[in-house]
């Protein structure tokens, strides 16, 4: 008896993913990708450019790398948390997509990404972070853009607020503002 085919078109969005790929749902969940096969090819940015997304992009906008306007980045989910953080005299509400999104929208594939601020302050963030945890690319505080003196324009945030063992010393280091540059490492 021979096996059906099966359509994916018919199979829900994920399962036509591993399908696909041929991989089984363990490995999708690995740290080495945050994949979107089905996404639409990225937008080119009308407005200037806030962040570049170097590395290991999958689905680049510019020469091989992924380039992001606040426009983009504000059509992306958006979550908001709010908490007190070391920066801040009191709690403040931080605003914009999971950094996971933000990666994926750009199709990206590695075990790290390097944050690189404005300033040229670099840190290393493992990709089980992104996965484990709701990291926000804040694009808003307070529900206002963040200026340079601010913090902003973007700032990676860790949720403190709901895991205890995310305060301390080795994630706020990895809370970069006036972030610029994401390098994906493999």
């Amino acid at each position: 008896m021979s096996r059906p085919r099966l359509n994916p078109a018919a199979l829900p969005a994920s399962a036509a993913r591993r399908r696909a790929l041929g991989v089984t749902g363990a490995l999708l969940a690995a740290p080495l990708a945050l994949l979107s096969q089905t996404a639409a090819a990225l937008d080119v940015p009308r407005g200037q450019v806030v962040l570049t997304l170097r590395g290991r992009v999958g689905k680049p906008n510019r020469g091989g790398e992924a380039d992001f306007d606040m426009d983009m980045l504000a059509a992306l989910p958006q979550h908001s948390i709010t908490q007190a953080t070391p920066w801040y005299a009191g709690p403040r509400k931080f605003t914009g997509p999971l950094l996971r999104d933000v990666l994926s929208a750009a199709v990206v594939s590695g075990r790290s990404v390097e944050a690189i601020a404005i300033n040229d302050y670099r840190v290393t963030i493992p990709m089980e972070d992104l996965q484990n945890h709701a990291v926000i690319l804040a694009r808003l505080l307070d529900e206002q853009p963040m200026p340079l003196r601010e913090k902003g324009p973007l700032f990676i945030v860790y949720p403190f607020a709901t895991d205890p063992k995310l305060r301390s010393s080795l994630y706020y280091s990895r809370s970069a503002w006036q972030l610029r540059t994401l390098e994906v490492r493999p």
